[in-house]
């Protein structure tokens, strides 16, 4: 019974074992399920997801296996793809109240979402008719049509009907690229502690406390330590322009938690354009001159220093490989990746995040040549939570 659903599921990446999915099974032919596809679907979330941040892929092979009975209304790919990438207009536009009907029922407004779905081709912003954003139809989101069905976005008016294309726990996915919160919580990892300092005693240590007082007949004594502090220093270097700029925010958002921690006794943050050659940038503008030379930044920070490299490692292989390479400024006598053998060298501790981390390399496109030379060279690891973690405790580890 429901052999395919099973399938389903280890195809989303669930690790689900063959006991509990005798035990779904039992429960089934108990009744547990009360017939009903909405106790199926709790019954089996409740069995077979072991962790939160598998509810995502739970639901996804959820709603494929079930999709001709629950997901009649499911918005295809390319409509989402548009609705996804607007941004809300601004304050004056949403003022704007369109002239449309606003009177239907909610059966005549699913009625025509179902019709709008089997026409529509192209992608559509503003308007009454259409699924798309903004405008005053009573489908998409940004609009001004109270009721309706709103599809991805967020909420405005918050008179819809109904909601689709919405993914409750996508963002507890461990496989899920990252936001700023996501990144403080992760960059928690990265710190160490070191009291071995030669300043006063002016840290409380409660344990000592405790320990005298006892000693002293129950009398309080107060014992102080010298206090603890973080000793991690960490270099930042990253890939700006070009096939980066779909992470732009992302790579922002990443500045802005490692600059907002306590966590490091220092940071330094310089730039590069796709790869790293003897110049590195002060800004992300990546303009010409406004540059260090690499032997400056090995002159004021000491090996010590634990390296993250974020890019994509989208280049030529001629960009990495052969002298003339740098399009942006000069070699200095050495390729991109002999550059980058000396800046993995001087450091003890260097990893690489990728954003969009091949799991495998046998593309015959050009540049995956250079991500896989690079990924040689580094620890590479996807931009995700998974990866940060993976990432952080191997700047950690001992060795």
């Amino acid at each position: 019974m429901f052999t395919d659903f099973f399938y389903t599921l280890k195809n989303k990446g669930l690790d689900v074992s063959t006991t509990e999915w005798l035990t779904l099974m039992d429960a089934l032919s108990k009744g547990l399920a009360k017939s009903s596809l909405t106790e199926f679907y709790y019954l089996g979330r409740m069995i077979l997801v072991k962790h939160e941040s598998d509810f995502d892929k739970y639901d996804l092979a959820f709603m494929e296996y079930f999709k001709g009975i629950q997901r009649e209304d499911e918005v295809p790919a390319h409509i989402m793809e548009f609705l996804d990438k607007q941004d809300m207009e601004t304050d004056q536009q949403n003022k704007e109240i369109y002239g449309v009907e606003t009177s239907r029922d909610a059966n005549e407004v699913k009625r025509m979402f179902r019709e709008r779905l089997t026409e529509q081709k192209s992608e559509h912003n503003g308007g009454n008719y259409w699924i798309g954003t903004s405008g005053g139809s009573a489908f998409g989101h940004h609009g001004r049509n109270p009721g309706g069905i709103r599809v991805g976005g967020v909420s405005g008016m918050r008179t819809a009907f109904q909601v689709m294309g919405e993914r409750k726990y996508v963002d507890f996915r461990h496989d899920k690229t990252i936001d700023i919160r996501q990144f403080q919580v992760a960059f928690r990892r990265l710190r160490q502690y070191s009291s071995k300092l030669d300043v006063p005693k002016t840290e409380l240590d409660i344990n000592k406390t405790v320990d005298a007082t006892c000693e002293n007949g129950g009398f309080l004594q107060l014992e102080f330590d010298k206090p603890r502090k973080n000793t991690v220093k960490l270099l930042l270097l990253f890939d700006c322009g070009g096939t980066m700029y779909p992470f732009a925010e992302l790579c922002n958002n990443l500045f802005q938690a490692v600059h907002k921690a306590n966590h490091f006794k220092d940071v330094k943050t310089y730039y590069f354009h796709n790869c790293i050659y003897s110049k590195v940038y002060k800004t992300a503008e990546c303009e010409m001159g406004d540059w260090y030379d690499l032997d400056y930044v090995f002159k004021h920070t000491d090996k010590d220093y634990k390296v993250i490299i974020i890019g994509d490692a989208q280049m030529a292989p001629e960009e990495l490989f052969d002298l003339n390479g740098n399009y942006s400024g000069p070699n200095d006598g050495m390729s991109g990746y002999e550059w980058n053998q000396l800046l993995r060298s001087k450091y003890k501790k260097c990893v690489w995040l990728n954003p969009r981390r091949h799991t495998t390399l046998s593309s015959v496109l050009s540049w995956m040549e250079s991500e896989e030379a690079l990924a040689n060279l580094y620890d590479m690891y996807p931009l995700t939570v998974d990866g940060l973690k993976a990432a952080i405790t191997k700047l950690m580890a001992p060795k």
